[in-house]
């Protein structure tokens, strides 16, 4: 079979904190860590790069209003010109609740979809998933996950660090 990477276990928050910590500085890249709960500033300690999120949610929301108001003038002054009560044939400020309303539809769209690709979901089945302690990662427990595909990944050494950092056990998982 072939080597996915991996699996350390910790019993506490700051025990994960500084061990993440460790591996960021170690060198590793392709690693990941596993806690049943949110901890404040875990993705500082594991050196994550702000998200490009936002700034999808942006383009998105702004195309969406874009479209809005296009489609908007297109009806009013191009396809449908009609003079309803001496008023303008585009007259913008009708059309701004329909814009705001699509633009905001476009940022959650964009939302959602950005997240599922930024995220790499859906995926249904996990190398981790095979792991008996992995199950309580849920519940009680908190993992550091080190890929095979990592560049620093040798097996022994990689486990060596895991244990100096303080992990209760280290277990290698299967792909």
């Amino acid at each position: 079979m072939k080597d996915f990477g991996l699996l350390a276990e910790f019993t506490t928050t700051s025990g994960v904190y500084h061990a993440c910590e460790k591996v960021r500085d170690a060198g590793y890249t392709v690693w990941d860590a596993h806690t049943p709960f949110p901890v404040h500033g875990l993705d500082q300690a594991m050196g994550l790069k702000r998200s490009h999120l936002p700034w999808v949610i942006l383009v998105m929301g702004l195309t969406g209003s874009s479209l809005a108001m296009l489609l908007q003038w297109w009806v009013s002054v191009e396809a449908y010109p009609i003079i309803y009560a001496g008023k303008p044939y585009f007259s913008w400020q009708a059309f701004v609740p329909v814009t705001f309303e699509v633009g905001v539809l476009f940022a959650a769209l964009g939302a959602v979809f950005g997240m599922l690709h930024f995220n790499r979901l859906p995926r249904h089945n996990h190398p981790l998933f095979q792991s008996k302690r992995f199950e309580r990662a849920s519940d009680d427990r908190f993992f550091i996950s080190i890929e095979a595909t990592d560049p620093k990944y040798h097996p022994e050494q990689t486990a060596e660090l895991l244990r100096a950092c303080g992990a209760v056990a280290v277990e290698r998982v299967e792909a």
